[in-house]
């Protein structure tokens, strides 16, 4: 029954917010109108038009409330799914099905934080696990560091391989103009910067940013009579196995496995047909482990995959183009801005950093620590 979604709705609009620091006086509900209301005016739409909102928030319980008022919306559908910062990718699928059916005509997803001007550190929701807060782990950065020292231990991943990760996000920050990090970055930057939690240092960690975005999307036969060339969502797939790092099956393998598998099938596509690649890069291991689990290489071989710039600019597959996670902005969830950036690579408006002939992108989010794992895979006209 999922097929049923593939192509049936397009993305018809995105936009960022102010990123970075925007300074005191704007909250994360400023930040989501000015998002919003771009991303509307891109589409060719405004407030009035929208029928369906999805977001989620660490600042508002219950966000879909708060983020609708202060739009002056009264949507007739409304899913607040909190999963991390995945959430967002979860939501476009959730988007698709409420579209499909019939539940609203126009859905638009939103998110923003303002967790730099606001407190200067990331804020997380989760509670430590009483199991595991005896022992003082940094949240969430000792749980991936586990995983990086784990995938080390069993697979031979460098020390290098990881800040290579960090390395190619900067280089393609550098070509992105809203980029927060675009001074050089070299490994023995980011080898011989501050230790957090071992083996990561602070190079090795995604920003702390103000910003956010949003996605307006509707069904395709309207997409196509709206200002901006559809983007569709050809498939989805949702996935998790654990929520904290101490019940997580296997340190080293993530439900983006799961999640990806679901996506491929109902888009009919394989990882060796995708063009250009969105990850969540909280910490340098994840894109590691991504690729892996998403098959864009096997399992242990993650390292050697990322390494000598083979995911930068010029490389052998396009990661991450904006800068992700690590250079360009993060603000507190960062899945949101994925998507922004996978329709632009395939509308062709990235200038500098653009994929050529980009007519397939996938992005994958990720929430908690490792936790919930959600895979999009977006398409060109010519995909459908």
């Amino acid at each position: 029954m999922t097929d049923s979604l593939r192509g049936t709705t397009a993305v018809v609009g995105v936009a960022e917010s102010q990123l970075g620091l925007v300074g005191p006086g704007l909250s994360p509900l400023d930040l989501m109108g000015q998002a919003s209301h771009a991303a509307l005016a891109e589409a060719g739409l405004t407030t009035r038009d929208v029928d369906g909102l999805f977001t989620a928030s660490s600042v508002y319980p219950a966000a879909g409330l708060d983020t609708a008022e202060y739009l002056g919306i009264q949507p007739r559908y409304i899913d607040g799914t909190v999963i991390g910062g995945s959430s967002f990718v979860s939501h476009v699928l959730h988007a698709a099905a409420a579209l499909r059916s019939g539940l609203c005509d126009v859905a638009l997803v939103t998110y923003a934080s303002n967790q730099r001007s606001n407190v200067g550190k990331l804020v997380a929701r989760t509670q430590l696990n009483a199991y595991e807060a005896p022992y003082g782990p940094r949240f969430p950065v000792s749980m991936y560091a586990l995983a990086a020292a784990r995938h080390m231990h069993e697979f031979g991943t460098t020390r290098e391989q990881l800040a290579d990760v960090a390395v190619a996000a900067r280089e393609w920050a550098r070509l992105n103009p809203k980029a927060f990090s675009r001074d050089p970055l070299t490994r023995d930057d980011v080898i011989n910067a501050r230790m957090v939690s071992s083996p990561l240092t602070v190079r090795d960690c995604c920003l702390v940013t103000d910003g956010g975005g949003a996605v307006v999307l509707t069904r395709a036969e309207r997409a196509r009579d709206l200002p901006r060339p559809p983007v569709y969502l050809l498939g989805a797939g949702e996935a998790t196995d654990h929520a904290t790092i101490s019940q997580m099956p296997d340190l080293t393998t993530t439900s983006a496995v799961q999640s990806s598998r679901r996506a491929y099938d109902m888009a009919g596509l394989s990882a060796s047909d995708i063009d250009v690649v969105q990850l969540y890069d909280a910490f340098t291991i994840n894109p590691i482990l991504f690729l892996e689990d998403l098959g864009f290489c096997a399992k242990g071989e993650g390292g050697a995959f990322v390494a000598d710039g083979r995911i930068a600019p010029g490389g052998v597959l396009p990661v991450n183009t904006n800068g992700g996670g690590l250079s360009y902005c993060h603000p507190g969830m960062y899945g949101i801005l994925l998507i922004i950036e996978a329709v632009r690579q395939l509308r062709g408006e990235c200038g500098e950093r653009q994929v050529p002939g980009a007519r397939t992108a996938l992005t994958h989010g990720n929430g908690g620590v490792l936790s919930s794992q959600v895979t999009a895979i977006f398409g060109t006209e010519a995909t459908v």
